[in-house]
């Protein structure tokens, strides 16, 4: 009566090992199918398939591309860009998309992965405005001033840029309103090469893109035009570019990577230079940690606040998308600097 069912058991193997070997047949048809599907760079429904970097080119390539195409950012909500490190099935996506944005010189993994994937539709926005040195250390300054300029477009500027690892240039670019619309014509090029049935569509979306960043490029010089002062500390040297555009000063704890630890005498020109110039806040971001920029700040006994880089949209961002932020950025700046 206790006989063990041997038989059935074995049969239940045999049966579940044939559905999980049809499973998995079925799943390499799939992927086949999904893989012949992208292979020529669009979705199923007929969509450019285009792939962004980071945030700020994410959001570029969504309001150019429009209905036309869907867009998908390797770089995850939250995650500092800088840090980046691809999956396999992110590398093996560059070579079957569409299209590529991206910035080259900010992110090393992405930079290596496009250079392997033979893409032949790709935007890379150091190359579409001039790129600049801001927040270096040179006697121990990190910092960025300058007046009000306009923007040069061309590839011997964005050349330049492209040697961000070691410090030559800024990649921040999205930063100054002025700039990212420089970077928004490019992309739609770029777009409409890649899909050339839809070319006027991308060049319109482009320029309505432009027509508002300009309305905020006014909105900015207008706001912070009387101000009490000029200069302001944030954690590191991103906003150089927004500094020169409306004539501040932006002086970084850190340089342009927002990891690095600044040095004693570094902190110790920040507390100096926070007396000389009547600073009244001490900012941090929402993806880099605050803790020295918090440190700083109660020593100096200065208030902190938020400017966002504008690196990733997350739940602690002030805004959902790239004008709402910018907007709170031009709040803050104004409530630092004393603007009347």
């Amino acid at each position: 009566m206790n006989v063990r069912p041997t038989r059935p058991v074995r049969s239940r193997r045999r049966i579940t090992g044939a559905a999980v070997a049809i499973a998995a047949t079925l799943g390499l048809v799939s992927l086949s199918a999904c893989s012949a599907m992208s292979s020529d760079g669009r979705t199923a429904d007929g969509k450019l398939q285009v792939i962004a970097s980071f945030y700020p080119l994410e959001f570029l390539a969504k309001e150019i591309g429009g209905d036309h195409v869907k867009v998908t950012g390797l770089t995850k909500p939250g995650v500092e860009p800088h840090d980046l490190e691809l999956t396999p099935k992110q590398t093996g996506s560059l070579a079957d998309a569409g299209a590529i944005v991206y910035l080259k010189g900010l992110q090393p993994a992405v930079d290596e992965a496009i250079k392997q994937s033979g893409n032949k539709h790709i935007a890379d926005a150091a190359s579409l405005t001039s790129l600049e040195k801001h927040g270096n250390e040179v006697d121990g300054h990190h910092h960025t001033t300058g007046d009000n300029h306009s923007g040069s477009s061309g590839d011997e500027h964005g050349h330049e840029g492209h040697a961000h690892e070691d410090g030559s240039a800024d990649p921040h670019i999205w930063l100054d309103p002025v700039k990212y619309a420089e970077v928004a014509k490019g992309v739609a090029t770029t777009l409409g090469k890649a899909d050339p049935d839809h070319k006027a569509d991308y060049e319109k979306n482009a320029t309505a893109l432009g027509t508002k960043l300009d309305a905020l490029n006014k909105k900015f010089a207008e706001g912070l035009k009387n101000r009490a002062s000029d200069t302001f500390i944030t954690t590191h040297a991103a906003f150089g570019y927004l500094a020169e555009r409306y004539g501040l000063t932006e002086e970084a704890i850190s340089g342009v990577d927002p990891e690095s630890e600044p040095s004693a005498a570094r902190m110790k020109d920040l507390h100096k230079l926070a007396e000389d110039h009547h600073v009244s806040t001490v900012f941090f971001e929402t993806l880099a940690n605050p803790a020295t920029a918090k440190t700083l700040a109660k020593d100096l006994k200065l208030k902190t606040d938020v400017l966002d880089p504008l690196e990733g949209i997350t739940d602690d961002s002030r805004g959902h998308d790239y004008f709402e932020v910018m907007e709170s950025n031009l709040a803050a700046l104004q409530k630092a600097l004393g603007t009347k």
